[in-house]
């Protein structure tokens, strides 16, 4: 899944308890864009954490995708590329 979902802009790798954790440099040491996907049902509930939110919450859901491990990382890639990170700051 993480290799169907590499995108040239974020950093991917696994998070706790097999989490699926993508990060972006923010512009601020140490505080950077992070999307998570973990499972949710049948898929994985994908939540974005602004900069210097706290990561062992719920972030905000802005997603959920499903499907074979190639098609789940497919999916989060797209909703890499598509999330638009400046206008939420």
């Amino acid at each position: 899944m993480i290799d169907a979902a590499r995108s040239p802009e974020w950093s991917i790798g696994v998070g706790r308890s097999g989490q699926i954790m993508a990060t972006k440099d923010s512009g601020e040491i140490g505080r950077p864009w992070v999307i998570t996907a973990e499972r949710a049902g049948r898929g994985m509930r994908v939540s974005l954490y602004q900069p210097g939110d706290d990561t062992d919450v719920d972030g905000e859901v802005i997603g959920e995708i499903r499907g074979n491990p190639r098609e789940l990382g497919r999916q989060l890639r797209s909703i890499l590329e598509e999330t638009t990170l400046d206008s939420l700051k």
